[in-house]
């Protein structure tokens, strides 16, 4: 008797969990039964946000989606980016639209999003996986679409240079340094040698590799040469600095202190001279001033160090 009325029971419980599996839930609470937002149009954006609205109005953006929507979602204005306003008109809070600001409910990826609807393209094609994008950084963090703060690409800073010096410091520094590139003269910018949405380089250059990019400036310097300089052909970073040195030339090292760092100092009889270890002693006012340190050292001789193509030059004499 025990055992038939524990096999009812049984039935029954499988039965029981058999129709709570079949019906649905009732529970209309939860966020995948909210109903859609709806749009609503920029007039509610701007009867509450007119500050906003005038900066927007004189930005690219504004003349775009305004005078000349290219697309359904442009003509759509502030909900554009910022999606479908019902939901917030109803609740004037940041986690009922996407915000982009750093108390937003949103993360980097869904605000990414809304931008990558329209610029998924050209500079933008590696993106996705790219440094700063795995870092957590939303288009925002360099980015102001609300107001024309830059003279392009709507930048968060006055220019390219401010707004990457806001995340790199040590690089800034480099640029202060009494041997730099020309950047705070305004000659080059950071985008020039550098793309901040990804590039297939580290780190996101705008070329194959670091000599493709500093030759695509120093052309005197990409060669082919005869007598090539083995240190230069690997890479230029092996005796320069990108950004800024203290040293001549952005040199990582001084002179020859730096050629010594392949070149060792024990003498070698099939040189003309040679390769001895110089120290302060050596310098001018030493006590054994040394031709080699006189001037500019190594290169006093060896005038051609990235590469010589004349017949006689195999020590870059010439």
């Amino acid at each position: 008797m025990g055992s038939a009325r524990g096999t009812r029971w049984g039935w029954a419980a499988v039965a029981l969990l058999a129709l709570a599996c079949a019906r649905p839930s009732e529970d209309t609470s939860s966020p995948a039964h909210a109903p859609p937002a709806e749009y609503v149009g920029d007039a509610p954006c701007r009867s509450c946000h007119v500050v906003e609205a005038q900066h927007w109005d004189r930005t690219a953006h504004a003349r775009a989606f305004l005078a000349n929507p290219r697309t359904k979602l442009e003509s759509r204005t502030c909900e554009s980016c910022h999606g479908p306003g019902g939901n917030h008109v109803k609740e004037p809070v940041k986690s009922t639209i996407v915000s982009f600001t750093q108390g937003s409910a949103q993360d980097p990826e869904q605000m990414n999003a809304m931008c990558i609807q329209c610029h998924r393209s050209g500079p933008l094609t590696f993106w996705i996986g790219s440094t700063h994008e795995l870092r957590g950084l939303s288009c925002s963090d360099c980015h102001n679409p609300m107001a024309q703060q830059s003279g392009q690409s709507l930048l968060r800073m006055e220019n390219a240079n401010q707004t990457c010096f806001s995340c790199h410091p040590a690089q800034k520094a480099d640029f202060a340094k009494r041997s730099h590139m020309p950047l705070l003269e305004g000659k080059i910018s950071c985008v020039d040698c550098h793309n901040p949405h990804g590039s297939s380089t580290d780190p996101l250059l705008k070329a194959d590799d670091v000599n493709s990019l500093c030759t695509s400036c120093h052309a005197e310097k990409r060669g082919p040469f005869i007598w090539e300089h083995a240190p230069v052909r690997e890479s230029c970073l092996n005796c320069h600095k990108p950004h800024g040195s203290n040293h001549e030339r952005l040199l990582v090292a001084p002179l020859p202190v730096l050629c010594q760092e392949c070149h060792s100092p024990i003498d070698n009889p099939n040189f003309a001279h040679p390769a001895g270890l110089l120290t302060p002693q050596n310098m001018a006012q030493g006590g054994s001033p040394d031709d080699r340190l006189l001037n500019r050292g190594c290169i006093n001789c060896h005038s051609q160090i990235h590469g010589s193509n004349h017949p006689s030059g195999p020590r870059f004499h010439r």
